[in-house]
């Protein structure tokens, strides 16, 4: 689809409701994140996949920034909103960093193949997945208030649904946890390893636990948006 024509069609979105292009754009940061996984874990298996699926990601990548863009110029408009825009917009930023994210941790395996001791090839793995679910989790949450934002507004459903939100930092502190056990599994293999192969996998891992902060920043704003209504 050319860029024209995707900007109507979320404008078209738009149109019919202000909620919608918000959760569309979490679900690109969540396709960026899936594709994400499958290049670490080709990357870790030595698969000639990673160039592609990191081109897959840039491609999603750019159409995040499309509708961000198009819910930034409608907001500037007379649209009425039952949220502060700038609360709205305070949220869009960590979330569109979601995808922002897993296209430099794609890009990062592109650059350097890594021959690496099993222990970290699967703490990796692990690392990816977790971050996957807590990005998953995420886009539930988003699409649960997007609905009830568009309907009832009902106290007890708004609740219900930001129960989600500590469910998504308790994840985030488990990546957080893999993140520091992999860094130390990292240097403990620093002779193997070679200074540049600890530093390249030193930045992946942060950068791939970063996905998850970015997703537990963004669930943070959009509660704070929600009860400042």
């Amino acid at each position: 689809m050319k860029k024209m024509e995707y900007i109507r069609s979320v404008l078209d979105v738009f149109a019919r409701s202000p909620f919608k292009p918000l959760y569309l754009h979490a679900s690109k940061g969540v396709e960026t994140v899936k594709i994400l996984d499958q290049a670490v874990n080709a990357y870790c298996t030595n698969q000639p996949l990673v160039d592609e699926l990191s081109l897959q990601i840039d491609n999603i990548e750019h159409e995040a920034d499309i509708i961000k863009q198009t819910i930034r110029t409608q907001l500037s408009s007379s649209i009425m909103l039952p949220v502060k825009a700038e609360d709205l917009l305070n949220f869009l930023k960590p979330q569109d960093s979601i995808a922002d994210v897993a296209q430099e941790a794609a890009f990062m395996m592109t650059l350097r193949p890594c021959d690496m001791p099993e222990s970290i090839r699967t703490k990796i793995c692990e690392l990816s997945a977790l971050t996957l679910e807590t990005v998953v989790k995420y886009e539930e949450l988003v699409d649960s208030l997007s609905e009830i934002l568009e309907t009832s507004f009902s106290k007890r459903e708004v609740n219900e649904s930001l129960q989600l939100v500590p469910t998504i930092e308790e994840m985030e502190h488990r990546v957080d946890l893999i993140e520091k056990d992999l860094l130390k599994e990292i240097y403990a293999h620093e002779a193997e390893l070679g200074p540049v192969g600890v530093l390249h996998l030193n930045q992946l891992v942060r950068t791939i636990a970063d996905v998850a902060d970015k997703a537990e920043h963004a669930a943070d704003r959009l509660r704070t948006m929600i009860l400042r209504r």
